[in-house]
């Protein structure tokens, strides 16, 4: 009975299922406003076009042009690329060139957290 008992307030202590994150509400909106200022046609540093249409096709499953990893490894954030830019770790990793976004503040935990489980969750076009 007592293991029924801490099941029970174990279960009920969980919060519930988290909304997955969207791609075009959560993570494209961020893109445009922090990023795509630099990263708008592609032709920029990175050829990365960042601005909503284009945002998801510069990012998944491509590799980084600085470095070996994919800018975005579906369920991987620790080994995607644009996760290491933002937190300035890519150096310490083989990549090259400055934290993003350049000559701006770095994004606050909470976004770069969304971001993180965005390809956690396996990083689809939702």
């Amino acid at each position: 009975m007592k293991g029924l008992i801490l099941a029970l307030a174990a279960l009920l202590a969980t919060p519930a299922a988290a909304k997955p994150v969207s791609f075009a509400t959560d993570i494209a909106p961020m893109l445009k406003t922090r990023c795509a200022v630099c990263h708008l046609t592609g032709q920029e540093a990175g050829n990365l076009a960042l601005h909503p249409k284009a945002a998801y096709a510069s990012l998944f499953k491509r590799k980084s042009g600085e470095s070996p990893w994919l800018l975005v490894d579906p369920k991987k954030p620790d080994t995607s690329y644009l996760v290491m830019k933002l937190e300035g770790t890519h150096l310490k990793k083989g990549g090259k060139g400055a934290r993003m976004p350049f000559a701006a503040p770095p994004l606050d935990a909470a976004t770069v957290a969304l971001l993180r489980r965005w390809i956690s969750e396996g990083a689809t076009n939702n």
